[in-house]
């Protein structure tokens, strides 16, 4: 009797209305081609806002791109729950409103509760944190964050790899995160250190 086929990985990004729309797009553009992940998706209503206005994508062009597309004001959900198996989760980007909800337990909608979900189950989250300059909440949700378990990963340019273009730059990000899951990628080149220090 032959066992079953494993199950594909599940994976879950949620695109919440900082700037940045593009590192969530993108990341779920990567994963769609990974026959071995399983890719879910939550935009929150500014989100929704901000991928129309940055990028002009609307809810048919993320589609494809998903296993399932879910409603940000849909609490039933499955990414709701502990018992729904989500082996990680990457709020791309992360706006300072969702790191403070996610920060102090304030479960709203499904992207914090997911978050909420992901830390209590002791599982992986990634947050994309987008703002400039910080103030000290701002700093103070960072660490509350961290010391519950979440990675804090902003989104900033790695200009040793001298990239070329703003696709670069974004594929570094996201490359980072992707480390960070633990997903296989050839997404950006790999830092080989330096032949020489100049003189």
């Amino acid at each position: 009797m032959s066992s079953p086929p494993p199950e594909p990985r599940r994976l879950l990004v949620a695109i919440t209305g900082a700037s940045g729309a593009v590192y969530g797009l993108r990341l779920l553009q990567v994963l769609s081609e990974m026959p071995d992940v399983q890719a879910h998706a939550v935009v929150s209503d500014a989100g929704w806002l901000t991928l129309r206005h940055e990028l002009d994508v609307n809810a048919d062009m993320l589609r494809p791109l998903v296993h399932t597309l879910h409603d940000a004001n849909q609490l039933g959900a499955g990414p709701a729950s502990g018992s729904f198996r989500c082996s990680g989760m990457v709020v791309a980007p992360c706006s300072m409103r969702t790191l403070a909800a996610i920060a102090h337990g304030l479960s709203d909608n499904l992207v914090t509760r997911a978050a909420d979900v992901m830390l209590k189950e002791r599982r992986r989250l990634v947050l994309m944190t987008r703002e400039t300059p910080l103030h000290l909440g701002h700093l103070r949700n960072m660490t509350a964050v961290t010391e519950m378990g979440a990675i804090v990963c902003p989104p900033m340019p790695a200009f040793y790899l001298r990239p070329q273009t703003l696709d670069d730059l974004v594929d570094a990000s996201v490359a980072r995160v992707l480390d960070l899951l633990d997903v296989p990628h050839t997404l950006s080149q790999r830092w080989q250190g330096m032949d020489k220090v100049p003189a």
